[in-house]
Order: structure tokens, then sequence, then C-alpha cells
């Protein structure tokens, strides 16, 4: 993170140089162009000016949006480790945008759950409790086993 800030902040400083200098050229320029010529630089730079802005802009908003995609894949793909708490979530399978399954365990009971926007069913009730996996095996890439531990870091720092 402090790698992306600091390439960010270089890269803004090497542009706004960049800026300053095309800004006296520009400058130098029109004082020694013809005023005929120069209401043409200025309508050309101004529009050239306005499409990077629009494509930064886009860029910004395309970003957010990217990031948020992510945060949401992340969040549901992450299993819920059981705690000593009486309920726990233990799995969930996504089945459409807004609807899931839930596997909840209250006491020594399981029940599947069926979970939509407007309303959570109970679907089934477990004679025999189902064997969930430990988190480290349910992950299959390396940046989810990363991700979980520096999560479970930051938990305990927080503590």
């Amino acid at each position: 993170m402090r790698l992306f800030i600091m390439l960010m902040l270089a890269s803004c400083s090497a542009w706004a140089g960049d800026v300053l200098t095309a800004a006296k050229t520009s400058e130098a320029k029109a004082a020694t162009a013809a005023p005929v010529n120069s209401g043409l630089l200025e309508s050309s730079q101004i529009s050239g000016q306005l499409l990077q802005l629009l494509f930064g802009l886009l860029l910004v908003i395309g970003l957010i949006f990217l990031l948020a995609w992510l945060v949401r894949r992340i969040q549901h793909s992450l299993p819920v480790k059981g705690s000593q708490q009486i309920i726990s979530l233990l799995a969930t399978q996504t089945l459409g945008p807004r609807d899931r399954l839930l596997l909840v365990q209250v006491g020594k009971e399981q029940i599947l759950l069926g979970l939509t926007p407007g309303t959570i069913v109970p679907l089934h009730v477990l004679q025999e409790p189902v064997e969930v996996s430990t988190q480290q095996e349910t992950m299959s890439s390396a940046f989810a086993q990363r991700l979980a531990k520096v999560l479970k870091s930051s938990a305990k720092d927080v503590q």
C-alpha cells in the first residue's frame, strides 16, 4: 500500500512538472504567434485538457466500481470461522446475485437456511451434523490464504 501511494505521489509530481513546462512553452509560443492562430491553439489545448480530465474521471470511477466488486467477492468467499458463540455460520453457498444458502449451527443442531433479499427460510434441519473442512483447506488461492492471515492478525491487534 505504501509503495502504491509513493508511486502515485511520484507520478503526480512528474505530471505537475510536465504541465508547468508545457504551460511555460505555450505562453512563449502564444506571445510569438500571430493573433489569428492563438485562438486555434487555445481551443485545441482546452479540448485536449478536457479529454484528459474526462479520461481520468472515468478511470477513477471505474477503479471505484472494480474495488467495490472485489470487496464484495472476497467478503462472500471468505468462510466465517466458528467462534465460541452459541450460533455460528459454518458455510455459505451463493445461488445468484442476491440469493444464498447458509449452514448454521445452533448448539449441536445444524440448520440449512435459504436467504433472499426479503426473507430467511429454514429449508432443512440436519439429523446428522455435517463436518465442515478447515479454513485453510477451503481456500484455493494463495492470495485468499494470505488475506485471511492478515485479517486474523489485524483482528488480534484490535483486541
